[in-house]
Formats: structure tokens, C-alpha cells, sequence
């Protein structure tokens, strides 16, 4: 699901080089996938509290791959935000149900197997460039449509199955982890909405550190004197880097507890990512590996902790973590797009720095929750 949420941050050189968009309306492409899936992510999310929808993650993920490979019909820039903006809708339905579904399945897993649920994402936000790249080298509509195939798969892999005939088809059916099998938390731990408030922010400042590096990144080496080999390797490395961080998250957890290696993970983002914007062009590569890893070790951590101090809502409470932490970003890049047309992008970027140091100081008093499950 979330190589069509990489697709978009990948197509944007693209659209900026055969469409002449400039820096805002290339960052409005961002936040038209963006501002939608913030804003109704956290609806589905409450959704599936409520009743279990085994068919919202094939649908949500045929929407998704629907959407991007409808930007290539070029009819238009408004045409092209709605194609988008469809996208962005498929991924704010798949998010809440799919983490929701992770959590509840496998019980007391926790952090862990919330880590490999993310690394799936974030292998997919990975491979977005080189599916673009690979894709659009195709002539004609037909490139476009490429875009989709992986869509199709993850609709077939994810659609609903049939419980086991008889009396136990509900816990044969939490038993296997299949799409629309719930097993709920047997939980008596009170909610901490206060700690849940300010996780929220800490994720939406994350979430505007990583997405603007992730819009950008590609046109900053290329203004720097970059090929667009050059650029596409820097938004590879700032994905690969994040799946890194992602599988550590849940190993550094284990050792010093969720909260700490939040905390730990934020201090150590703010230097990485002010190496992207400092240092020679080689060692960009390096810096963006290394910033996408320190912003990611926290991301299914945030997911759980979540989860934690909203037992009883869980998939309110992933639909929140989850789609801020892939969405709300996208909000802030109109922002930065127009400081860049207004001074430059280097300028325009250099606030990057500042908000993993904004994120480790309202992390410091988020409390250590005692597991839901």
C-alpha cells in the first residue's frame, strides 16, 4: 500500500520537469494525497472500532493504485489533484484497519510485530522510485497503468477470507490474522488521553520533518548540480534509510523501552538532517539514510504507545498515529514549496532541522503505558 503513498513524493520531479508545475503546486500535488487521508483517516479508524469491514483493505488498496496511475491521463491540474486526492483516500482507509487488525490478532506481539508491519510499508515507500522510474521509461498510457499492478496484487493477497463452518468461526478466524478477524484487547487499563494528545503532536511533527525531506529531497540535489540519477538515488536512500529505522525501532525498544528510544531517536534525527542540508553532495546520501532512520525507529512505536493509552479504541487510535504520521506532513509542503519560490529551497528547508528537537522535547513526558493486550 504505501509504494503509492512513495509514488507520489517520487512523481514529483516528473511533474515538475514535463508539466512546468512550480514548487507550490508541485507541493499542492503532496498535500492533495495528503489533507484528505489526515483528515477522514482517523473517521475510518473509529469505524472499524465500532464493526469489523474485512472488504475496506482490498477496496482501500484497488483506490489507491487507482488513483496514481489516473494522474497520467494529464487532463489537467485539477484533474490530476482529484486522481490524486482519490489515492490519498485509499490509503486513509487501509491504514487504521490494517494496524487495528496487526495489534489485535497477535495480541501481546506489541511493539514487534507492529515494527514488521511497518517495515512493510516503509520497504514499499522504498521501492516507489524505482517502480516510477521503471515505469514511466514505458512510452504511452500504457506506463501509467503499470503503476497499478501492484495494487492488484495487494487486493488479491488481502481480500477477505471465509471462517471455518461451526461455533468457534470467530476465534478460528482471530486465531488466523485474516482481513476481518478481531480479537478485542481483554484490557482493564484506563485511557490516557492527555499522553494521547501529546503523542498526536509529536507525530505530526515528525510526520512534517520526514514528508517535507521526502518532496523535496529529489529537487534539492538536482538544484545543487545533481543528475536526476542523482536525485532519484538521494529520495532511494531517504527510503531505504527509513526501513532501517523501522526494524530497529522495535529491537531498541525491547532493550530500553518505547519511550526512551522515541526520545533517543529525535535527538539523533536533528544532526542527520542537518547534514542533508550542509554537507557536500556525497555525503547527502548518507545523511538522508541516516535522518530517515532516526525518524522512523519511532514510527510503530507511536503506532502501540497509541494503542496503549486508548485501549479500548484502538483503531481511532491508529487511524490517528498512523495517518498523521503519512499525511499531515503533506499539509505543511504547500508551505515550503512557496518559502522555496519566495527565497530558495535550501532556505525553505533549513526549518527541517529544528523539528526533531521539537519533537524529542514534547516526547520527553510521554509516560511508558502498560500494554493493552
Amino acid at each position: 500500500m504505501d509504494v503509492y503513498q512513495g509514488a507520489i513524493a517520487a512523481l514529483v520531479p516528473y511533474l515538475v520537469a514535463e508539466r512546468a508545475y512550480d514548487y507550490a503546486a508541485a507541493s499542492g500535488i503532496v498535500l492533495a494525497a495528503s489533507l484528505l487521508s489526515s483528515v477522514v483517516q482517523p473517521l475510518f479508524g473509529a469505524l472499524t472500532d465500532r464493526r469489523p469491514m474485512p472488504w475496506l483493505i482490498p477496496l482501500s488498496t484497488a483506490a489507491a493504485g487507482l488513483g496514481v496511475a489516473l494522474v497520467g491521463a494529464d487532463a489537467g491540474y485539477p484533474a490530476t489533484v482529484a486522481a490524486v486526492a482519490l489515492s490519498g483516500l485509499g490509503v486513509a482507509a487501509y491504514h487504521p484497519a490494517a494496524a487495528r487488525l496487526v495489534r489485535t490478532s497477535l495480541g501481546g506481539a506489541g511493539h514487534t510485530a507492529m515494527s514488521w508491519f511497518a517495515l512493510g510499508g516503509t520497504v514499499g515507500f522504498a521501492c516507489s522510485p524505482l517502480l516510477v522510474a521503471g515505469a514511466l521509461s514505458v512510452s504511452g498510457p500504457a506506463a501509467w497503468w503499470l503503476l497499478a499492478l501492484p495494487c492488484v496484487l495487494g487486493a488479491v493477497l488481502n481480500r477477505p477470507r471465509r471462517a471455518p463452518r461451526g461455533g468457534t468461526e470467530a476465534a478460528a478466524a482471530a486465531g488466523s490474522g485474516a482481513p476481518g478477524a478481531v480479537r478485542e484487547p481483554a484490557s482493564g487499563v484506563p485511557e490516557d488521553r492527555r499522553a494521547f494528545v501529546r503523542l498526536s503532536l509529536v507525530v505530526v511533527v515528525r510526520s512534517v520533518a520526514f514528508i517535507g525531506l521526502s518532496t523535496f529531497i529529489a529537487l534539492y540535489v538536482r538544484e545543487r548540480g545533481g543528475s536526476g540519477t542523482a536525485a532519484a538515488a538521494a529520495l532511494f536512500a531517504l527510503f531505504a534509510g527509513s526501513a532501517g529505522g523501522t526494524v530497529l525501532g522495535g529491537r531498541l525498544a525491547a532493550r530500553w523501552g518505547r519511550t526512551t528510544t522515541v526520545r533517543r531517536a529525535y535527538a539523533a534525527a536533528a544532526p542527520a538532517v542537518a547534514g542533508v542540508l550542509f554537507l557536500p553532495l556525497p555525503l547527502v546520501y548518507v545523511c538522508a539514510a541516516l535522518a530517515a532512520a532516526a525518524l522512523y525507529v519511532p514510527l510503530s512505536l507511536q503506532v502501540t504507545l497509541g494503542q496503549d493509552y486508548l485501549p479500548t479504541r484502538m483503531g481511532t487510535a491508529s487511524g490517528v498515529t498512523l495517518g498523521l504520521t503519512v499525511s499531515v506532513g503533506g499539509v505543511a509542503s504547500p508551505l515550503i514549496g512557496a518559502a522555496a519560490d519566495a527565497t530558495s529551497l535550501h532556505t525553505a528547508l533549513l526549518p527541517l532541522i529544528v523539528l526533531p528537537l521539537a519533537a524529542w522535547a514534547l516526547s520527553r513526558r510521554l509516560p511508558e503505558p502498560e500494554p493493552a493486550a
